[in-house]
């Protein structure tokens, strides 16, 4: 079994500086002094609600794959029902910058952002329960950090309400709980020097989506 200081080493070597890039790129630069145009966050709300629709879906076909494990059935089942209303505060924020209903019946994910989906159902269907939440360490890390950034200055460059931007505060507080849980699947399920290798391996490609992902949105709405 994996240890507490196996997954501190895949969070300061893999995960941290993957956090550290992210907001380096021009997205957060521009985000941090109002100067990201409400065309790139309608684009992250487009592509984000998206994501967080699959996201659902994948968490459904977790609690089948494993149903012969109460553990991970109910875990899967936690997440499903902590996630279940966030395409609708995505929705939200888009909506309070200037899209409309029908923006978001007609979007469809851009390369990078459906590359980064596909990643994320690969890990749930294909991958054993430590790589798949390897994956979850880094999104969840990463969301939590770009929620802070987002709460800051969207409230002080472009004067947004608490409730229309209720996906970055809700997400600033509920992943730290979510990326903790996702260390101790991993620290019960990376059993082997393969698995955990396997661990790492999901995390440094999931960073690299992470990061194509923002880079994707900023291009694609420019």
């Amino acid at each position: 079994m994996a240890t507490q200081a196996f997954v501190d080493s895949v969070i300061k070597e893999i995960v941290q500086p993957g956090v550290d890039e992210l907001m380096e790129l021009p997205y957060f630069t521009e985000l941090r002094v109002g100067k990201l145009s409400l065309k790139r966050m309608q684009g992250w709300a487009l592509q984000h609600y998206l994501h967080n629709v699959a996201l659902l879906k994948g968490f459904a076909l977790c609690m089948v794959k494993n149903s012969h494990d109460p553990d991970l059935f109910k875990y899967f089942l936690y997440q499903l029902n902590e996630e279940q209303y966030h395409p609708d505060l995505a929705k939200k924020f888009g909506l309070a910058i200037g899209l409309q209903e029908e923006d978001f019946v007609n979007a469809t994910p851009i390369f990078e952002c459906l590359a980064h989906t596909s990643k994320t159902i690969h890990g749930m269907l294909l991958g054993a329960a430590s790589e798949n939440r390897a994956s979850a360490l880094v999104n969840e890390t990463m969301v939590c950090r770009y929620s802070e950034e987002h709460i800051k200055a969207l409230k002080k460059h472009y004067r947004l309400e608490d409730k229309a931007i209720q996906f970055f505060t809700v997400h600033a507080v509920a992943d730290q709980e979510h990326t903790q849980m996702a260390a101790e699947v991993i620290t019960r399920h990376a059993i082997t020097e393969r698995q955990q290798e396997l661990v790492r391996e999901a995390a440094r490609h999931m960073v690299r989506f992470k990061l194509a992902k923002f880079a994707g949105i900023y291009n694609a709405y420019a």
